[in-house]
């Protein structure tokens, strides 16, 4: 079903690591913890209700993985705080973060209060701040590999962070101000073998941002810009998680991974 090839298991191996997803309950975040668990990590779902994760959290058992639930509004600090910390108390250390969570409200430029531009900033990038800063916190307490790497931060922004889309001037500002923020905390954090990557995704298929019952013409215009001419999967994007995370991309650090089926190039 995933990108994880069975027969190689020293591919992308996560034995021994703990994760924490954010925003896991569906779409993107879903899938990220279902791949990162198949890959042998230990998994910390983080949504806004540890109810909404059950689901994903009995899908990953039934291939004997491992994981858990925390309750986390990405926009509240206290949350954050204690999902790391239940991280560690349940599992001894953080190995990986990916910040995934997010918020995209369509509002007209003109339109726009602030109230509503400073709750997509303080989801999608003051609370990635927030998370990388307390996670990055733990994951220097770890024992270095022989690489002398201890953790992985992966935060999803987007191609908005490149490419503007009317009625999201609030998410393409948090977006490239992921971006932004990643280089310069690749750049602190590389001397504690810390690891801070980006994934700049386009269109993909959702439960939030789903093609299935688009106006046909709108759907054409949403594709026309694409060279794949498609949408991508929520699994094609957990892909990349899964490189990032493992060691396999252990000579990458702030980089940015666009996986967009060719928009941004067109």
């Amino acid at each position: 079903m995933f990108g994880l090839n069975k027969t190689s298991p020293k591919f992308c191996d996560l034995k021994g690591k703990v994760a924490i997803v954010t925003g896991a309950q569906r779409g993107m975040g879903r899938a990220h913890s279902i791949l990162l668990a198949q890959a042998g990590a230990k998994v910390v779902l983080a949504d806004l209700t540890a109810e909404g994760c059950q689901p994903v959290i009995e899908e990953i058992k039934k291939e004997r993985g491992e994981a858990i639930a925390v309750k986390c509004d990405m926009a509240q600090k206290a949350d954050i705080d204690n999902l790391i910390a239940t991280a560690v108390k349940t599992f001894g250390k953080i190995d990986i973060l990916v910040n995934n969570a997010g918020i995209f409200p369509f509002k007209p430029f003109l339109e726009m209060q602030e109230a509503d531009f400073e709750k997509v900033i303080d989801v999608n990038l003051k609370g990635y701040f927030l998370a990388a800063q307390a996670a990055a916190k733990e994951m220097q307490k770890n024992q270095p590999n022989e690489k002398g790497l201890r953790g992985s931060i992966i935060n999803i922004a987007s191609i908005a962070a490149i490419v503007g889309f009317p009625g999201l001037t609030h998410y393409c500002a948090s977006k490239g101000g992921v971006v932004a923020m990643s280089h310069a905390m690749a750049q602190e954090l590389a001397p504690l073998g810390i690891r801070v990557n980006n994934i700049d995704p386009g269109a993909i298929d959702t439960p939030g941002a789903s093609m299935a019952n688009m106006d046909p013409k709108a759907k054409e215009a949403m594709l026309a810009p694409i060279p794949l001419k498609r949408s991508g999967t929520a699994e094609e994007i957990a892909n990349a998680v899964l490189f990032l995370a493992s060691d396999e991309s252990s000579y990458m650090t702030g980089s940015v991974m666009v996986v967009d089926g060719g928009w941004v190039a067109g």
